[in-house]
């Protein structure tokens, strides 16, 4: 089956533009074995990113008919008939052709401080318990591989600049509701400010087009509840087992 894949063109210097490129497909064909195909035997000149090709690093991430996936992952077949359009993610700056540079989501995570930070006293190697609520709460946001596509995919992020995103969010999250870290005073400070938790309109795009299956979108609400909890002086309520 011959498909054609219409690709977004942009190098520095030169215009926008969209090429045409037509590769034969099988049932299991991925995105990203037609644009691997395209680069060795057709344009060698095309720029994309990937590293594992299964599906677990994230670099492949880009909008494929309109919506953010793995390129690794998204085989032809499901797309239906017609060009499929290949364009970078969304609200990131463009290195060249598909690939965008990664540094302003970085910097986002950091500016939510999200590494945990120690307490001085802390013990080494401690362990929050399997069963614990606080360890039942992070669980289902923890899985987060850095792809973007939540950030593509953010209305919020392309209206204001300042506004963390939905992955950092997630991440904050996560911190917020860990015991073990120390770095709760300054990241509040982040979070309660007037382009943090407060400008998030809980669309759901994040949630929706993460291929992890996290919830960004209840990782903000649920910062929301514990901001209030935090400003009325009162604790994390107890979660029923």
């Amino acid at each position: 089956m011959t498909t054609t894949l219409s690709v977004y063109r942009w190098s520095t210097g030169g215009p926008e533009r969209w090429q045409a490129f037509a590769v034969e497909a099988g049932s299991d064909t991925t995105v990203l074995d037609a644009l691997v195909e395209i680069q060795r035997r057709q344009d060698p000149s095309l720029a994309f990113r990937y590293a594992c090709r299964v599906g677990m690093c994230g670099s492949c991430a880009m909008v494929v008919n309109g919506r953010e996936r793995w390129a690794c992952r998204t085989r032809l077949a499901t797309l239906g008939a017609g060009p499929v359009t290949v364009r970078p993610l969304y609200h990131l700056p463009l290195l060249g052709d598909l690939v965008v540079d990664m540094a302003p989501f970085a910097a986002k995570l950091r500016e939510v401080g999200a590494a945990l930070v120690p307490a001085p006293d802390a013990k080494s190697y401690a362990l929050l318990p399997p069963g614990s609520a606080e360890r039942r709460d992070i669980d289902p946001a923890i899985e987060c591989i850095g792809c973007g596509m939540c950030v593509s995919a953010c209305t919020m992020v392309a209206h204001n600049p300042r506004f963390p995103g939905p992955a950092a969010l997630n991440r904050a999250f996560t911190l917020a509701r860990d015991s073990r870290d120390d770095g709760q005073q300054a990241r509040w400070a982040v979070l309660l400010s007037d382009d943090a938790l407060a400008r998030c309109h809980g669309q759901g795009n994040c949630t929706e087009v993460c291929p992890m299956g996290l919830e960004p979108t209840t990782s903000i609400i649920r910062l929301r509840q514990l901001a209030t909890r935090r400003l009325l002086g009162m604790g994390w309520p107890r979660r029923r087992s």
